[in-house]
This record gives structure tokens, sequence and C-alpha cells, in this order.
């Protein structure tokens, strides 16, 4: 994640901080940092007054850590958000700074997660959390008034999406960062906020299934596909849920290693139906592309356009995107500003 916010630096510096500060806030929140350390973290990263008002009382929090007492009132809120129970905000009396708003944002996400897990018959983390019981999990359905037996599926959306009215959800710390768990309780739900990841369906009490499916899902998501549906991967979604991102398989990691373009002709090289055609989808000379196609066979290893070659190419290519951090939170928003542009010869 740091060589992420490296790289997004040299090309964006905004997009490098907006990253830097999803990142901040989600280390927090996987730690288990409570309100305090959420306004800190708030606090620091903006320069001002960090302040959370939860069900009538009001913390504060100073740059250097230190509680904050005196009338909020009189001090103006330039970026704010509010639920029906609670309310967060910075504390300035000029404009606003370039990153308030994102601050702000995820020091939401994550007092909205604190209050989920105080109340957890309105939060539905622990409801698709694979580490609790299933007895737990029964014992949170009939809270809701959800038989263990109905059919559900979850769905995977950005921490930042707007909830869907008629469903519950929650955010939820996973591997790649916060994101929102929605419960479909009647398969009716038409329009979700896109991208979106949709699990399988299944008994209620296995809601963890659907949310670790509706994870992979939302992983695929791209400008093309910005709506994934877990039960159309088949037996590649048995795949992806073995993969250990932490520990790729060299076939991951020579498509990792690849550059832009190389990346862009082998991709081709697959999907198309010979090397001639390709070239031509690639706006290539024939030969310079075939001379690429045996240079990625020694890179890979394998031949990339033999029928084994094929399913490697695919496997590793669907891991690839289980690994690379630059598709959590954010990232996964604006994926459709990443698309690659085809190669030509002059670039070559």
């Amino acid at each position: 994640m740091h060589q992420l916010v490296g790289r997004l630096n040299s090309l964006d510096p905004q997009a490098g901080e907006t990253l830097r500060i999803v990142s901040y806030f989600d280390v927090l929140i996987t730690r288990g940092a409570g309100l305090d350390g959420l306004l800190r973290g708030a606090a620091v990263l903006s320069g001002t007054v960090a302040g959370a008002e939860i069900r009538g009382r009001v913390t504060r929090r100073d740059p250097d850590g230190h509680p904050v007492t005196g009338d909020v009132d009189r001090r103006r809120h330039s970026t704010r958000r509010s639920h029906a129970d609670w309310a967060v905000w910075l504390e300035r009396d000029g404009k606003p700074e370039p990153d308030d708003e994102m601050i702000v944002e995820r020091l939401a996400l994550g007092v909205e997660l604190l209050d989920a897990r105080r109340s957890p018959e309105r939060g539905l983390d622990a409801v698709v959390d694979q580490a609790r019981s299933v007895a737990e999990r029964t014992a949170l359905l009939a809270k809701r008034r959800i038989d263990p037996a109905t059919p559900v599926r979850v769905l995977a959306t950005a921490a930042d999406a707007p909830e869907i009215s008629e469903a519950p959800s929650a955010i939820v710390p996973t591997r790649y960062g916060l994101l929102r768990a929605t419960l479909d309780l009647s398969g009716t739900i038409r329009r979700p906020p896109e991208p979106v990841g949709f699990g399988t369906r299944v008994r209620a009490d296995r809601a963890p299934e659907s949310w670790e499916a509706a994870i992979v899902a939302l992983r695929l998501t791209d400008a093309s596909a910005p709506a994934v549906d877990a039960a159309d991967l088949g037996a590649m979604l048995l795949l992806a849920q073995t993969y250990d991102p932490e520990h790729p398989h060299e076939d991951v990691r020579a498509l990792a290693r690849l550059d832009r373009r190389s990346a862009d002709v082998l991709r081709t090289l697959v999907e198309a139906d010979s090397v001639r055609s390709a070239a031509a989808e690639l706006g290539m000379h024939h030969s310079t592309v075939q001379a690429r196609h045996e240079a990625l066979t020694h890179t890979l290893g394998y031949d990339p356009r033999s029928n084994v070659g094929r399913m490697r190419y695919i496997a590793a290519a669907l891991l690839l995107r289980l690994t690379d951090p630059a598709r959590s939170g954010q990232a996964v928003r604006s994926s459709g500003a990443l698309r690659r542009p085809r190669t030509t010869d002059s670039e070559l």
C-alpha cells in the first residue's frame, strides 16, 4: 500500500493523499480503535480539532490528542456528517482544506461501525462474521425477526456507497479495507449503488459465505462490468475463495511484474483467434506481435495461447485482481479512470 501511495503521489498528488487517508483509517478501524483513536487520527490528518456527538454526548480532540472542552457551538463546523444518532465534524474558522471531506467521510464510517458494534441488533457486521458461531448469528437474526432458514444474499459495495433504504447494512473491515455489507432479504434490490458485488444466495445463518463471495465479486468489477454476481463465476469462485493474497502463486507474480504494454499485448493474445488477429486488434505489425508472443512465453514459463496456457492465464488474472490493493475502497470506485489504452507500434 505504501508503494502504491508513492506511485500515485508521483502521478496525482491529490489521489495519493486520498488513498493515504483511506489506508490510515482502515488500519485504525481494523486494529479496533475506539472513538478517541478515530478523533485523534482525524485531528492529526486535518491539523485541527475533530469532534463527534453520539446520542447527545460530545467528544472533541485536538491534533496533539488532547481533549477539547468549551462551547462547541461557537466553533465553525467546516465539514460535517450527520446520522440519526450521531454526527462528526472538523472545526475550522476559515475555508475547508482539500482533504477535509475525505477525512470526515472516513471518520463517519468509523463511528458508524462503532455504533453498530455497541448495538449489535442494529448492525449487520456480526451476522456476516465467519468467526461468530452459528448460535450467535442465529440470535442476532432473531433480534431482527429473520428466520435462520430464510434465503438471503449479501451485497458488497464501497464503504462510502449510499445505503439502500429497504435493506439493512453495515460497514465491515475486510482484508481489502472497509466495505459496506447489505443484506438482501427480498431478492428485489434492483438498482444498488455501483460498483457492487452480489454474493451467492444462502440460508440467513450462513450469511458469511455469501459475504465472502460478494467481496470476491466486488473485486472483479471494473468500468465495463460495474456489477458482478458471484453466482456467475461458477467453479472459479471456489478457486478465488481458497486463494491467499498474502502468498500469491508464481503465475500471479509473473503477471504482476509485467508492464502495462506487455499486459495489454498478453491479454489480447489470449483472447484473439490468432496472432494475426491480435496484431490487428492491437494496431501492431504481425511480426512484432509474434516476437512479443515468444518473449511472453519465455517470461511466463508457458504458452498463453495453448489450451493449458489460456487456463493458467485466466486463473492468474483472476487471482491478481484479488491481490492488488489498488482496487480496495476508493480505488474501486475510480477503476474506470485506470483503464489501459491500446498499445501501438509507435509506443514500442
